[in-house]
């Protein structure tokens, strides 16, 4: 079977792109010595030698932008090309975090806004800030609506922070989110369709040393403890499986998604977002996951690979 493992990309995401596409490929050539990864650079050139005749099936592991929107998924789709993952439309609602906000289940979704940088500008920061502080409360979240990596994300406990958020914001995209804060524990769980059926794999609880799980957090090799199980207690775990699993299907999530969310100290659910591309690097979420689940990496892609041509 001829495989393409896709990873790269041309955004702030592709060098953990390219380290998910390695550890993927290492782990199928078991299973798979055929399976050729692709460092993309997306151009012309590229899409035009994506075609049937060229690969069986494709593993899309570019994070961010082209990989986990509409665009690449939307081009496969035309090609009749089969892939692991969502497709296009799902992915669509899925990497926009107001949309997919808005449809996970009412109510587990913190209290948010969401603008582009033109109106920013046209109706005057102050004004905007004043209304939103003042209708969502401190301390809040501003981060990119889409893109993945914690770039862009900043918690800000005081009203002088938000605008300097919102700029850092606006260097990953045009429209931005501003969230109330929630705290509590900060759960990874790992949603793949099995044999058709969406099994949630053991939640795994995110604890960063210094704080807040940014991208320095997420990336570096000590910066972040992580308990697999999470340390709650079985109804909990339970019921945040079965959440992860509301959401996937909810937004129509295929193959494999990654979501995010945040258990508070009264055992209420708060869903953060979800990842279509999850990442899989030596300190991302999915493997940990996987692992603790009794299956390897390897594995679990080559039924993903299976399924996608079945």
């Amino acid at each position: 079977m001829r495989v393409a493992i896709l990873s790269g990309g041309l955004n702030a995401e592709r060098d953990v792109s390219l380290r998910s596409g390695r550890r993927v490929s290492q782990a199928l050539r078991a299973s798979m010595s055929d399976a050729e990864l692709i460092e993309v650079d997306l151009d012309a050139e590229f899409l035009d030698s994506l075609n049937s005749d060229s690969y069986d099936v494709v593993v899309p592991l570019i994070h961010g932008v082209i990989g986990e929107d509409a665009t690449l998924r939307s081009m496969l789709e035309l090609k009749g090309i089969p892939f692991i993952g969502s497709g296009a439309a799902s992915a669509a609602r899925a990497f926009d975090k107001g949309i997919a906000a808005g449809l996970v289940p009412p109510g587990s979704a913190p209290p948010f806004v969401a603008f582009p940088q033109s109106f920013f500008r046209e109706m005057g920061a102050p004004r905007i800030l004043t209304s939103v502080i003042s209708g969502i409360g401190l301390p809040l979240v501003v981060k990119p609506i889409s893109g993945g990596s914690a770039l862009g994300v900043r918690l800000c406990t005081g009203a002088d922070q938000v605008a300097p958020a919102l700029v850092d914001a606006f260097g990953y995209g045009d429209r931005v989110m501003l969230q109330q804060a929630v705290f509590g524990t900060e759960l990874a769980v790992t949603v793949i369709d099995l044999d058709g059926i969406a099994t949630a794999l053991p939640p795994v609880e995110i604890v960063p040393v210094g704080g807040i799980y940014d991208f320095h957090a997420r990336y570096t090799a000590g910066a972040t403890e992580f308990f697999t199980p999470a340390r709650l207690d079985p109804d909990t775990l339970n019921r945040v499986c079965s959440y992860a699993v509301s959401v996937h299907e909810v937004l129509g999530l295929r193959a494999i998604s990654r979501v995010d969310v945040i258990v508070d100290s009264q055992g209420e659910i708060w869903f953060l977002e979800v990842n279509v591309a999850p990442g899989m690097t030596e300190t991302s979420l999915v493997p940990q996951a996987i692992e603790a689940a009794g299956l390897q990496v390897g594995q679990v892609f080559s039924d993903l690979i299976y399924q996608a041509v079945r």
